[in-house]
């Protein structure tokens, strides 16, 4: 079943994947660090460029780098970020999540539009109360 536990849970959850997008599409780097536990991993394997990023300091850090040149208009907008989950599966205190993307961005070496859909596997705990992400790996579907 791709939707399963608590309902408030399966929300906030739900509302930390919005969080995650909503920060992109502002480049707000306190707002886009919010959905993270301090010793999180980002995994990034098919972006060389970035790799991984160990503990939230670090994500939240390659994240700032790496909106300087993913973006619209010569980096002078936002990348169009979407984020919808596919599966939430709540377990007490834990959960695992998948999430899709849409992104539309220009390409910092071509230039051209590029449109990517993505996939976040997703680990999270409630901690003091909040959920958070603790690991998340993304992969591209497609990119045209």
């Amino acid at each position: 079943m791709p939707f399963t536990g608590p309902l408030e849970d399966r929300l906030a959850i739900r509302e930390l994947m919005d969080t995650h997008a909503h920060g992109v599409m502002t480049k707000d780097p306190e707002l886009w660090g919010s959905i993270w536990a301090k010793d999180a991993y980002w995994e990034l394997p098919e972006y060389p460029d970035l790799g991984g990023f160990d503990g939230k300091e670090a994500i939240v850090s390659g994240w700032i780098e790496s909106m300087k040149v993913y973006g619209l208009e010569n980096m002078t907008k936002p990348m169009i970020y979407l984020m919808t989950p596919g599966s939430i599966e709540v377990d007490g205190d834990r959960a695992a999540a998948v999430a899709y993307t849409i992104e539309i961005y220009d390409d910092p070496q071509s230039g051209k539009r590029i449109h990517t859909t993505g996939r976040y596997d997703d680990q999270l705990e409630k901690r003091d109360g909040q959920w958070l992400f603790t690991r998340r790996s993304y992969r591209i579907v497609l990119e045209d």
